[in-house]
This record gives structure tokens, C-alpha cells and sequence, in this order.
């Protein structure tokens, strides 16, 4: 493949000279999301405008602190991008106070956690099994060792939050603070009751918003902002933006965000990143955004209906966010070998455990899916529709050799229907 062929800008060939080593992986990636059906349900294609910014000079500048309060000189420019994206998140999300500083969602939960806690703490949170994230109280992350955690699941019988439950945690536990939000969860989360919970008992209200955030701000699901004392979110899943995190929070906590952001938790932010997340908040308030945030719900949904046809199950019966959590006992595959045999066949998803899953975390009974980036590619019902099919044939067949690849060709056939980042 020749160099004008490829997505890159005129300064790749010197690339390609000075270290082709690297130049080939950037060359190979690209064929791999070019090719291979992206379902993992935590990434998405950016845009070439936000590709842009990330390859852009602003990378050279450091800039600790805030605009107009920066330890270093030469800050003028990269203060003005950092200003234009705090007013388009809040104007977007409609919240009183942003921060778009984090290098990613870990870090923003880091600085959450720093904010408004102190180690030895009590905080509620959703248990690893049954969708949480690592940040959320595992005992190999920093949460797990520096908090008391206390978590709260599904309810066995419908998969759904155990509100009661969480309720009477909460009046138990005394938490100082509460955290909603989950990397595995298909249903909405009623910010209402949380609310209600958290008045009820004293404690800050927190939604880690990393998965259904772009789902917000595309007007597609309801908003924890008016509610939630603060919001950390990850810029690169549905809301299509560079890799980083996010912080939205009432005014009354605007200091103790940022104070917590810098210099608490990290140095300098990356100025090329930051500019990056303003210009995928500025794609976010189109309708043609807008759009896109209703067709990645109806577009997994199709999907999770799809591989019920297939005689697999979708837990809590289906979804209402961009992503599904699939049962596959009946076909007698874990979720390990799931993955391997869809990897082999030009498919990338993950296994996922599901609640109450006899399996290890290590094996699992099911995997996950997600709809944002074959949406973006354009994709449609039919595709996801097909997509199910492919899946299926995967798991069941996928690990035969000649028929992983039969399969592996029918994935290029879509794929070549809806190019990422066309030639």
C-alpha cells in the first residue's frame, strides 16, 4: 500500500524514514479498524478534525495549572483553546462547572475520590460482577485499598439495580459518598432515586458517566447533571472524542475539582488532547450528532435482539444504552473462548461476565457489545442485524481454521461497505 493511500498527512513518509518500524504499526492499525468489525462497546472511530488537533503543536506547550493562572510562560494560546472548551461543555452538558484537564476517566475518578473523600472513607459503589468499574472498589485498584467500599448489585431476578438494596446500604453504611455508573450495565440508571438516596443519608452524589456520557450529549437518554453533585466521564466512547477524561460538577464544588485535578492528582494537562475534547464537543451539539446518539441505541438494540435469534440471551432482556451484555451458555462456549474465536474471525469484542456468573472473571459466561463505532461507520439495522448472525457463526464455528476464515471474509465484505477513514 502506498503512502498517499493511507489516512496519514504529508509528514508520514518522514515518519516512514526515520523509524518504519513504528510507521508499519501505524500503517497495520489501520487496516485491523479498517477491516475487523469494531464491537467493543468502550471505543469508536474520532473524527479527522479531533485526529487533528492530537498531531498538532499544542502538544509541545506545557501548561500546569488553569487559564490565566499557569505556572509556565507562552501560555496565551492553549489558554484560549482550554477556555472555549470548558464553555462548550457547559453549555452542552448545562452544567454549572468543567474540568477537562484528566488524562483519562481513571484519573478524573482519582481525583473525584480526592475531592470529596479521605482515605479510610465509606463509599457505595456497583460491584465489579455486576458491571462496576475497577475504580469502583476492586481490591487491586487504589479505590479497593484506600477506601472502605461497599457494593451494591442487581437484583437477581430481573438484572436491574437493587435500589432497596442501595437504600438500605446506604442507611446501614453511612457512606460519605455514592457512586453510580458502570462499564457492563445495558439499562438506565434512575438518577431521581439516587438523588433521593443521597439526600436522604448525607452523601455526595457521584455518576461516573464514562460509557453512556455521548448518550447525553446527544439528547438520547436522560442527564445525571441536574442531579449528581458530580459527573467523571471518558471523552472516546460514544462521545466520539480523543482518549481522556472529564469532570462536571455544581459550582459550590468548582475549587475543590480543580484543586483536586491540579496539583493533586496530576502535572501539566495535554494541550492537544484538551483541544481535542473541545472540538468533539462542538461535533456533539450538531443535530447530526444528535442522530447519531438515537441510532447507536436502536442499532444495539437490533444487535441484542439478533443474538437472541441465535439462542443466546441478553441480559436484563435487552438494552437502552449503546452496548448489550450477552448470555452464550446455550452454546456451550464460555466468554473466553467467545473472544479468541471472534478475534480469529475478524471480530473485536469482549468477554464480559454476567451477573451472578458461575464462571471466573478470567473465563466467563458471556460477553459485551457495543454499537458506537459500526454506527459511525454508517451502519444501519440490516448490518446489525448480519453482525448478529457473524457473531454466532464465530462462536459456534469460529474455532475451525477454514471456517474462522470463511468468516473473516464476510466481516471484510461489510466492512469494505462503510471504510473508516476512507482512502
Amino acid at each position: 500500500m502506498s503512502t498517499s493511500d493511507t489516512f496519514f498527512g504529508p509528514d508520514f513518509p518522514a515518519l516512514q524514514a526515520q523509524d518504519p518500524d513504528i510507521a508499519a504499526v501505524l500503517l497495520s492499525e489501520l487496516e485491523r479498524q479498517r477491516h475487523n468489525l469494531q464491537l467493543i462497546a468502550s471505543e469508536n472511530f474520532t473524527s479527522p478534525a479531533v485526529l487533528a488537533t492530537l498531531g498538532s503543536t499544542l502538544s509541545n506547550k506545557y501548561a500546569e495549572g488553569y487559564p490565566g493562572k499557569r505556572y509556565y510562560g507562552g501560555c496565551e494560546e492553549v489558554d484560549k483553546v482550554e477556555v472555549i472548551g470548558i464553555e462548550r461543555a457547559k453549555s452542552l452538558f448545562g452544567a454549572e462547572h468543567a474540568n477537562l484537564q484528566p488524562h483519562s476517566g481513571a484519573s478524573a475518578n482519582v481525583a473525584v475520590y480526592q475531592a470529596f473523600t479521605k482515605p479510610g472513607d465509606t463509599v457505595l459503589a456497583m460491584s465489579l460482577p455486576h458491571g462496576g468499574h475497577l475504580t469502583h472498589g476492586s481490591k487491586v485498584n487504589f479505590s479497593g485499598k484506600w477506601f472502605n467500599i461497599v457494593s451494591y448489585g442487581v437484583r437477581q431476578d430481573n438484572e436491574l439495580i437493587d435500589y432497596d438494596e442501595l437504600r438500605d446500604l446506604a442507611l446501614k453504611n453511612a457512606p460519605r459518598m455514592i457512586c453510580t455508573g458502570a462499564t457492563a450495565y445495558p439499562s438506565l440508571i434512575d438518577f431521581e432515586k439516587v438523588r433521593s438516596i443521597c439526600d436522604e443519608v448525607g452523601a455526595i452524589m457521584w455518576v461516573d458517566a464514562a460509557h453512556f456520557i455521548g448518550l447525553v450529549a446527544g439528547k438520547a437518554i436522560p442527564s445525571p447533571v441536574p442531579y449528581a453533585d458530580v459527573v467523571s466521564f471518558t471523552t472516546h466512547k460514544v462521545l466520539r472524542g480523543p482518549r481522556g477524561g472529564m469532570i462536571l460538577s455544581k459550582a459550590e464544588h468548582a475549587a475543590a475539582i480543580d484543586k483536586a485535578v491540579f496539583p493533586g492528582m496530576q502535572g501539566g494537562p495535554i494541550m492537544s488532547a484538551v483541544a481535542g475534547k473541545a472540538v468533539a464537543l462542538k461535533e456533539c451539539a450538531t443535530p447530526a450528532y444528535q442522530k447519531y446518539a438515537k441510532d447507536v441505541i436502536s442499532n444495539c438494540q437490533v444487535l441484542a435482539k439478533s443474538l437472541e435469534e441465535e439462542g443466546m440471551r441478553a441480559v436484563s432482556g435487552g438494552t437502552q444504552t449503546h452496548l448489550a451484555l450477552i448470555d452464550i451458555r446455550s452454546t456451550g462456549i464460555n466468554g473466553k473462548v467467545a473472544d479468541e474465536r471472534c478475534g480469529l474471525s475478524g471480530i473485536t469484542l469482549n468477554k464480559n461476565a454476567i451477573p451472578y456468573d458461575p464462571e471466573s472473571p478470567a473465563v466467563t459466561s458471556g460477553i459485551r457489545v457495543g454499537s458506537a463505532a459500526t454506527t459511525t461507520q454508517g451502519m444501519g439495522a440490516p448490518e446489525m442485524k448480519e453482525i448478529g448472525s457473524l457473531i454466532a457463526r464465530a462462536i459456534k464455528d469460529g474455532g475451525e481454521p477454514s471456517k474462522a476464515q470463511a468468516i473473516s471474509q464476510d466481516v471484510r465484505a461489510l466492512t469494505a461497505k462503510f471504510p473508516v477513514y476512507p482512502r
